[in-house]
């Protein structure tokens, strides 16, 4: 597939909300997108930029959800006790940065869940991790919606492995009728 294939989607039109002056209504919405299931490439393949992990925003991190455990937030009992002798950076924040960094903002698009969710290799502090996306399948799911699947592969360093998850997302139809025999039967 090339890039040609894929028409950027971001910036292309707007929401339109009622509780705004109209022309700044009108404006394309930054970094978000309106594709709809018809849209959506089954195959298509995109790369985040890097982002490092400093140790503040993991320590916040894990302050902002308890995380307490001794190989996230002790030094010494890394260093001394631990098995990798470094503190590591949650799996729960590298999940979230992860994603975060191929997350779409489309407006037609829900969260269903995800699946076959792991933490491949440890991620420590300092560490630079990017995100590969690949569009896996698509398919009829409700009457206004369907499942799309998305393979999620987060890399640190020059291309190691880090996590994995695949995330579902029901997404609105352009036509619904096109798709009315193939809904899943309650």
């Amino acid at each position: 597939m090339t890039s040609e294939e894929f028409a950027p989607t971001v910036g292309v039109s707007s929401t339109h909300p009622k509780d705004m002056p109209k022309d700044h209504a009108d404006l394309p919405v930054w970094n978000a997108e309106n594709w709809l299931y018809e849209d959506w490439p089954v195959g298509q393949k995109i790369r985040s930029l890097r982002r490092t992990i400093g140790e503040g925003e993991s320590h916040l991190f894990n302050t902002l959800v308890t995380d307490i455990h001794p190989y996230v937030q002790d030094q010494m009992f890394a260093e001394t006790e631990g098995v990798f002798g470094r503190r590591l950076v949650a799996g729960a924040f590298v999940f979230s940065a992860g994603l975060g960094l191929v997350a779409t903002n489309c407006v037609n698009a829900f969260s269903y869940g995800y699946d076959k969710l792991r933490f491949i290799k440890p991620v420590f502090i300092g560490d630079t991790i990017y995100t590969i996306r690949t569009n896996l399948d698509k398919r009829p799911k409700y009457q206004e919606m369907g499942l799309i699947r998305a393979s999620y592969e987060v890399f640190k360093g020059e291309g190691e492995l880090v996590l994995y998850c695949e995330h579902l997302q029901t997404v609105r139809y352009r036509d619904a009728t096109a798709f009315a025999d193939q809904v899943e039967k309650k």
